[in-house]
């Protein structure tokens, strides 16, 4: 009889003990021209993020040339004073660097990726592509070519369309909050590398400007290296910029996108709140996920899981620009699509679901599992150093002081669930929020209707 072989087996591995985990804090200083620096000592990051951010808001923007800031980020990595277009994308591919740049209300943020070896050299493209951008005309031509052929997919996106339309109905017509943040075909049509070169002239300067740098900086002179490549900038002072006021007019109604024949409707339910500067904002950020931030969530639950309507819905708050005097607004909204005629039942549980959290409250289950998610996921959100700058970055955007994040989660842990239960009531009270529906309209606005969540009216889709 064969006898059988035994094994031995490694011993199982034990988890360790949990480590305590803050967010970075970054060290602050100045260069000589006038650029505030953050710099924060990651190891084992090789790989090195670096944002810049740009007190270049919309709002500076022309009002005949808007989408001008997006056509100047974008031009930013076509080519310098030493460097065309090409040989500039090929100087950066020689560094194995990346180079993004977009603008948004708050301003512009161009953001580098480099191997720790070569920051060197890719900050020095940096510096030159803000020091002396080439802004060439048949850049310039190529850009506004490239952004106008762009609209017309957007306008034909159900989820932009819709955020179009919210945009124009929350805010008021003089407001840049209401027009599309790079601008409409008139507008950009109108955009020549003189009218970039001007809102550049007008914005863009050292002073003004914070550079952010995270990475593995072990051996790495980064003050000399900052002072011979960002340091080499230069640019007027520039005066303190006033921010107009934030109205909007969030009475409940519904507006309808007209889209004949579409099978699904494209919903986007919003209104302003509360930003980060405000004491409800941890609260309102936990109350938010327990209402529709997972899966798992109660809006899918009703949605998705028990009425199979939709995909998913999910409820958010996005800042949308803050002012040095500590105030500011974010977005408030609800977002997702249904199948068109189940629009109607949809809306009608989702009011329900909203009603309910007013009624009953969230429960303690609920709470725990979106601190447990919110706390518990950002080591991991922040494993990478871009990921740290750019909330770095935005930090400084939003006028945050620097330990705001670190801050942020201590409090989403201490927030118990009354408190984040009022929050996201108070986010989203039952009778003042603008709902946008894109849709066939002729199938979904007598249901829509009879749901009493406000006046509904319907436009073209353009």
């Amino acid at each position: 009889m064969t006898e059988l072989a035994t094994m031995d087996f490694h011993p199982r591995p034990q988890g360790g003990e949990p480590r305590v985990w803050a967010f970075p804090a970054p060290e602050r200083g100045t260069l000589d021209n006038g650029l505030t620096v953050l710099r924060c000592h990651r190891p084992g990051q090789q790989v090195v993020a670096v944002e810049i951010a740009l007190d270049a808001p919309l709002d500076a923007e022309p009002a005949a040339l808007e989408g001008v800031a997006t056509i100047m980020a974008r031009a930013f990595s076509e080519g310098t004073d030493k460097h065309s277009a090409e040989e500039f994308a090929a100087e950066l591919e020689r560094c194995g660097a990346t180079l993004d740049a977009h603008a948004d209300h708050p301003g512009v943020r161009i953001a580098l990726e480099v191997p720790a070896s070569r920051l060197s050299r890719a900050l020095g493209l940096l510096a030159d592509a803000l020091r002396a951008p080439a802004f060439a005309d048949s850049e310039i031509e190529r850009l506004v070519d490239n952004r106008l052929d762009e609209i017309p997919h957007e306008t034909a996106n159900p989820s932009r369309r819709a955020a179009k339309e919210l945009s124009r109905e929350l805010f008021p017509a003089d407001s840049r909050m209401s027009r599309p943040r790079q601008g409409t075909e008139e507008t950009v049509r109108a955009i020549d590398s003189a009218a970039v070169r001007a809102f550049y002239e007008r914005n863009v300067r050292p002073a003004t400007a914070t550079a952010v740098v995270v990475g593995d900086l072990t051996g790495i002179d980064l003050d000399a290296l900052l002072g011979d490549t960002l340091g080499a900038w230069t640019g007027a002072a520039g005066e303190p910029r006033q921010m107009p006021p934030v109205t909007a007019d969030d009475r409940g109604r519904v507006v309808i996108v007209d889209r004949p024949g579409a099978v699904q409707t494209q919903l986007l339910i919003g209104r302003l709140g509360a930003d980060r500067h405000d004491r409800v904002w941890a609260p309102q950020v936990v109350g938010t996920y327990c209402l529709g931030g997972t899966l798992t969530s109660r809006l899918d639950r009703v949605l998705r899981e028990e009425k199979g309507y939709t995909y998913g819905v999910r409820a958010f708050t996005q800042v949308l620009r803050s002012a040095a005097d500590g105030t500011g607004v974010a977005m408030l909204a609800i977002s997702g699509s249904v199948d068109t005629p189940n629009t109607g039942p949809a809306l009608d549980d989702l009011w329900k679901v909203l009603r309910g959290v007013a009624s009953e409250g969230l429960t303690d289950a609920e709470r725990d599992a979106a601190v447990q998610f919110l706390v518990g996921v950002a080591p991991l959100k922040y494993e990478t150093a871009a990921a740290v700058a750019g909330t770095l970055a935005d930090q400084v955007e939003q006028h945050l002081p620097d330990d705001h994040q670190a801050t942020l989660y201590r409090q989403l842990a201490a927030t118990g669930t009354v408190e984040a239960t009022a929050a996201v009531v108070s986010a989203f009270p039952v009778d003042r929020l603008v709902t946008v529906l894109v849709g066939d309209a002729e199938a979904i606005r007598e249901p829509v209707a009879a749901l009493g969540i406000g006046e509904v009216t319907v436009v073209p889709a353009e």
